[in-house]
Order: C-alpha cells, then sequence, then structure tokens
C-alpha cells in the first residue's frame, strides 16, 4: 500500500467504506457527482476489489447508483426518499417498541433518561455532533431491548442515508428541541408500560413525515436542491 495512502492497517474494504462515507458525510463527494475507480483506488493505494466491494455497501445503502462501464454516480436525496424512510422507519420503530416494553428494565428508562437530558443539553449548546450521537443511541436502547438484532441495524441503515448525506453544519434548533419532547412523551409512556400508545406515538408522531414534515423541509433544503438541479 501507498506510504502516503489516507487508510491504515485494517480490513481494507471497511476502510475504503469508511473512507467514502466520511467523504459523502462531509460533502466532498455532492448528489450527481461521479467516483472515478481509477482515480480513486489510486488515491487510496488499494486495488480495485475492495474499492468495488465497499461501492456495492455503498448501493445497498443508497447512497450510490452503479451503472454500466464502471459509472458510479453519487445518488440525491428527494423529498419523496425522506417521506418513504420515515414510513419504513416509523413503522420498524413501531413494531420494536411492542416487543421491547416488558424487556425494558428501570436502568434502561434512566439511560433514555440521560440520553435525553444530554440530547437537551447539546442543543443549547450547539452541539450538532453530540445531539446526533446521542438521539441515536436513544433510539438504539429500546431497539436493541426488542430482542431483534436484524430489526436494529436494517433501521440504523436507513437513518445513515437520512442523517449523513451530507450532514449539515447546523441543525434546525427547534426540531431538536421538540423531538427532545416527544423523547421525554415516550419515556413516560414506557414507564407507563403502554405498549400500544407508545409504538403508536413512535410510528404517528415521532416518525410521521406529515407531523415533522415543516422541520424536515428546512433541514434537507440543501439535499433538496441538489436534487433539483439533477
Amino acid at each position: 500500500m501507498d506510504s502516503k495512502s489516507p487508510l491504515n492497517i485494517k480490513s481494507l474494504k471497511e476502510q475504503v467504506y469508511e473512507f467514502l462515507r466520511e467523504q459523502l458525510r462531509k460533502g466532498d463527494l455532492r448528489p450527481g457527482s461521479v467516483i472515478d475507480m481509477e482515480k480513486t483506488s489510486k488515491r487510496l493505494g488499494v486495488s480495485k476489489t475492495p474499492l468495488r466491494d465497499a461501492l456495492l455497501q455503498l448501493e445497498y445503502e443508497g447512497f450510490v447508483s452503479i451503472l454500466p462501464r464502471r459509472k458510479i454516480v453519487v445518488n440525491p436525496l428527494t423529498l419523496r426518499d425522506i417521506r418513504n424512510y420515515y414510513e419504513i422507519i416509523g413503522a420498524l420503530e413501531s413494531a420494536a417498541v411492542l416487543r421491547a416494553v416488558d424487556n425494558l428494565k428501570d436502568a434502561d428508562l434512566k439511560v433514555l433518561e440521560a440520553l435525553n437530558a444530554e440530547m437537551r443539553e447539546a442543543v443549547e449548546t450547539d452541539d450538532f455532533d453530540l445531539y446526533y450521537d446521542r438521539n441515536l443511541k436513544f433510539h438504539n436502547v429500546y431497539l436493541a431491548s426488542s430482542g431483534n438484532p436484524i430489526l436494529l441495524k436494517i433501521i440504523n441503515t436507513m437513518k445513515k442515508r437520512l442523517y449523513d448525506f451530507p450532514r449539515p453544519s447546523k441543525f434546525v434548533k427547534e426540531w431538536e428541541l421538540v423531538s427532545v419532547g416527544e423523547h421525554a412523551q415516550l419515556i413516560r409512556l414506557l414507564k407507563r408500560r403502554s405498549r400500544e400508545e407508545a409504538a403508536a406515538f413512535v410510528r404517528d408522531v415521532h416518525w410521521s413525515f406529515q407531523v415533522q414534515e415543516k422541520f424536515i423541509a428546512r433541514y434537507y433544503a440543501d439535499a433538496q436542491a441538489a436534487a433539483d438541479a439533477n
């Protein structure tokens, strides 16, 4: 491997994947742009095999499309895509809550409260990366308690697409505060072991495209502009 390569001694496929995901997250690879396999493999100092494998994973996750003649195009993220993701994630998280309610221990509920408090603090200090991290961990508490690791993997793969392409440098503060309030309401329902009500709240409020649409339009404004340009 070229000594100047930005990769280190890990699985090459995973290294390449992480490198490309970071490029997507930062916006260095924009919607509609083309990934040149020849140039990318030379830049990273790897053969085309790990690069191709990483690109296949990115295609599975919806980030790119692999076209004939080795042309790889970075996919736009449209409002229609976002609506579809919200519908699917809402349904899956709702199903997870139904299974998780009886498995959640008091310690889990305390973790949820602590994470939500950290999210509120992150909003108040304009620390979007911290908010993002704690938000994923919050949801993963009850997703993991559902006892279905495949469900957890599918949901988090979809969230990558929603949150990380590219991740805006600023967040919609009003939305995040509303979200923290919704988390607090969910915790209250989970404490009461209100299985059906909690599941419906996740699906019909927290992950409802219609309910969140005014915030979604603001948060994804750049993504929509890029999609319109293509």
